[in-house]
């Protein structure tokens, strides 16, 4: 959600801000609605004063021996005129909330304006593997190694579905198990969230109302409202544990991450850089998400880009990370940095990890804040994520990036552990 005050006091700095991002702003009604507002609330606190001044007659006339039957009218009209000011203001209220909900964060000034084509590489890791052999796709080498049964999930389910199996499964658990140990080492506390969440929680995230449509709902009301919806990131659920609350200033950062399953209707492309894990309607991530302080924010930001190009960098594999533009940024972030993984067999990288600072946004909308301890007074939190990692990414990454000329493929040595000591992934 978007500072008011901020509208009000530099309307053109927002609308160039916004513009950046491939919005075109129009401040004009909201502002007089914000206008009507104030004279209404002026209005109404001239009205009970008016009322007030008219109750003190009251004992003054009934000692007087004076009918005061025409003072409780009066009064009976001022109140009607008071509430009537009262629904006025909150129907105000609503609608500039309403139009505020429906507009994107504003991005940092440092952010390019336009999409993907301004994106900027700022680091790369490692180098793109060479081999000697002819090279195989993830698709390929996961159903001939038994990994993944990408025939048999679409059986179950349909199109974007899959079944990890055997040696499959145990990777998918192994990387799983490997995010959790590093982000405990971190000082990250572990939290399991419900998977089905309220509609509240896809608000104050800043997905919705606009985005409502691309997850899977479970009840049948007409009213999304008071239907739950299957979680499409941890991040839905984590920066919503608060919501509503005043967090004690000296607990900031505080600091979490997730497992869950993630569900979204974003899959059926048929395009071949698509294919395989690459997109899919359920995945399994780990997400990251700190509460910060707004002057420690950038901070945080960092701490989380290092830990996500970390998680990938002790895996072995090669990766860059891009500097979003602000076009390229999702509609709740002010600011994105991308990891992104090599694919060998498509020549392209593929994001694995956003890592995203929200600022106030998320936090004005489903108001977590902190006392500040110099003025005492409230102040909205700085809401931050990233994943830590998305595994559908990674799998495709890793079996290609680490595939060998007999068919088998390296297992990374940090996962090793979690794999009973397995060096080699081979045909069974």
């Amino acid at each position: 959600m978007l500072d008011l005050a901020r509208i009000r006091n530099n309307p053109q700095e927002v609308v160039d801000a916004l513009a950046k991002k491939g919005y075109n702003a129009d401040f004009t009604e909201i502002i007089k609605w914000d206008d009507e507002r104030k004279a209404t609330i002026t209005e109404i606190e001239q009205l009970k004063a008016q009322k007030n001044k008219v109750s003190a007659q009251i004992p003054v006339l009934k000692k007087s021996g004076q009918p005061v039957e025409p003072i409780f009218d009066e009064m009976r009209k001022l109140g009607d005129e008071i509430a009537a000011g009262d629904e006025k203001i909150n129907d105000l209220i609503a609608k500039i909330n309403d139009a505020l909900a429906g507009m994107p964060n504003i991005p940092d000034p440092d952010l390019l304006p336009g999409e993907k084509e301004n994106n900027k590489v700022i680091k790369i890791v490692g180098e793109q593997p060479k081999f000697d052999f002819p090279l195989k796709n993830h698709v390929d080498i996961c159903t001939d190694l038994g990994l993944i049964d990408y025939e048999r999930g679409v059986k179950l389910s349909g199109n974007g579905f899959w079944i990890y199996r055997g040696v499959g499964a145990r990777l998918e658990w192994a990387l799983l198990n490997y995010f959790v140990d590093e982000h405990l080492k971190d000082g990250y506390e572990f939290i399991l969230p419900p998977y089905q969440l309220g509609y509240n929680c896809g608000f104050g995230a800043g997905q919705f109302p606009k985005f409502s449509d691309e997850v899977y709902w479970l009840d049948c009301d007409e009213d999304r409202k008071r239907n739950r919806f299957m979680l499409p990131t941890a991040e839905t659920a984590l920066v919503n544990m608060y919501a509503g609350e005043i967090i004690d200033e000296s607990k900031l950062p505080m600091k979490f991450f997730a497992y869950s399953p993630c569900f979204r209707k974003e899959a059926g492309s048929a395009r071949a850089e698509e294919r395989g894990m690459i997109r899919g309607h359920q995945f399994n991530k780990i997400e990251m998400v700190q509460y910060a302080h707004p002057d420690h924010s950038m901070e945080a930001f960092e701490e989380l880009v290092e830990k996500a190009s970390r998680l990938v960098e002790q895996l072995g594999l090669h990766f860059r990370v891009s500097k979003l533009a602000a076009g390229d940024c999702s509609a709740s972030m002010a600011r994105t940095y991308d990891v992104e993984l090599w694919i060998p067999s498509m020549g392209i990288y593929k994001e694995c990890s956003s890592v995203s600072n929200a600022n106030d946004y998320q936090a004005r909308r489903n108001n977590t804040r902190f006392r500040d301890s110099e003025t005492g007074k409230p102040r909205f939190v700085h809401t931050l994520n990233g994943s830590g990692l998305a595994t559908s990414r990674l799998i495709p990454a890793i079996v290609e990036q680490f595939q060998n000329a007999d068919g088998s493929v390296t297992v990374p040595e940090v996962l090793r552990k979690y794999m009973g000591g397995m060096e080699k992934i081979t045909k069974q």
